[in-house]
């Protein structure tokens, strides 16, 4: 039976998603700001959990109607089949999002939902689930556009950028489907080289590393739809030793990244060894000043420092003009794609942009700024 889905990502990233749900079979794809809507058979879900690099989630719609009151979003909560999708000892929690909404109390409408399952369940089997609001089993996502609400239950569980294997980070994490987007976006292919020289915890080698290996970004974790009712564990487990049996042995890759500090380091080691890709990567301690190209030509990606690991605003300015002079000397042929939130920083690092991509880390707004590093004067 055709389900409807909804798969948020990282504004910026709808476009690398939409080819993503379509090479994973996804069918009536349509793009919005902040996800890609999608439909495909239950089972589609547990595909692109498993699969997915860019996307945050995977909902699964189980109702849309129109509202005017929150008694219309009660009735509507109320009439479906709660104690069919998943059993009474599982924990849930409602969250809320809204455009343009007329109500006047947000809180109140996620209330109304939230009473409506656990009235349902007291009706039919006269016990009502607990609401866990840290770590529930069964998490509910509720819509409410100016007139029109929709309902999902959300089939993923905790993030999808939380993959499972990076347990150290440094004070301004990457998130992992955003470093996945990135090198998308970058064009980069497995194979090509590839440089982080500021690598911090090693998001993006560690990234890098698994698509080359085509190694599943959810094959070390679970997902909320194993706690459903409708969970088909066969399906499951076939889809799982499918991307086992898929995976290419670990061996050396052309795969670089560096720091000038040494926790950051010791962070991205430990994160890469387990995952079991430390010998895939080569990693140095490196002020990103005097660091050399590892190859002729190759993709260079940076999360820039936003001032927590570097000092402030002044003195990252006084860097970026000589990343830019590093840039031009030492790796020509290369192309470099730059993540920051200062968006005044292309004016500093006085080299011309020839892309620039509007991205969010979590709630901040940042650019992703392409330099084509080519021999001859390359500045402003």
């Amino acid at each position: 039976m055709t389900q409807n889905f909804f798969a948020p990502c990282p504004r910026g990233l709808e476009a690398p998603l939409c080819d993503e749900l379509k090479a994973l079979g996804a069918e009536d794809i349509r793009s919005t700001d902040g996800g890609v809507h999608f439909s495909g058979p239950g089972a589609l879900s547990y595909k692109v959990n498993l699969h997915s690099r860019t996307a945050s989630r995977v909902l699964w719609r189980v109702a849309m109607s129109r509202y005017n009151t929150e008694q219309d979003i009660y009735d509507t909560a109320l009439a479906l089949p709660w104690t069919e999708w998943f059993d009474v000892t599982r924990t849930i929690r409602v969250n809320m999002a809204a455009i343009r909404c007329p109500l006047r109390s947000l809180d109140f409408a996620t209330l109304k939902i939230k009473d409506a399952i656990c009235d349902k369940f007291r009706q039919e089997i006269g016990e009502r689930p607990s609401v866990d609001t840290h770590a529930p089993d069964i998490r509910i996502h509720a819509f409410l556009e100016e007139s029109q609400m929709t309902l999902y239950v959300d089939t993923s569980g905790d993030a999808l950028f939380k993959r499972g294997v990076r347990q150290y980070t440094n004070i301004a994490p990457l998130r992992e489907n955003l470093a996945a987007g990135i090198l998308i976006l970058s064009g980069w292919k497995p194979g090509t080289p590839l440089l982080d020289p500021m690598c911090g915890s090693g998001t993006f080698l560690i990234e890098a590393a698994q698509m080359t290996l085509n190694i599943a970004p959810g094959i070390g974790r679970h997902f909320a739809f194993e706690k459903l009712h409708t969970f088909n564990d066969e399906k499951w487990q076939s889809l799982r030793n499918e991307a086992i049996a898929a995976q290419i042995p670990v061996t050396a890759l052309p795969i670089y990244g560096s720091d000038l500090y040494g926790d950051e380091l010791k962070a991205a080691r430990l994160n890469l060894e387990n995952a079991g890709l430390l010998d895939a990567v080569t990693i140095k301690q490196a002020n990103v000043l005097e660091i050399t190209a590892p190859a002729e030509q190759g993709i260079m990606v940076a999360n820039l420092p936003y001032g927590e690991r570097m000092g402030e605003l002044d003195e990252m300015r006084e860097l970026y003009p000589k990343l830019g002079d590093v840039l031009k000397q030492k790796f020509k042929g290369w192309n470099a794609y730059l993540l920051t939130a200062d968006l005044a920083m292309p004016k500093h690092i006085r080299l011309s942009v020839s892309r620039r991509t509007p991205l969010f880390n979590g709630a901040l707004e940042c650019r992703l700024f392409e330099y084509k590093v080519v021999s001859g004067s390359n500045r402003k």
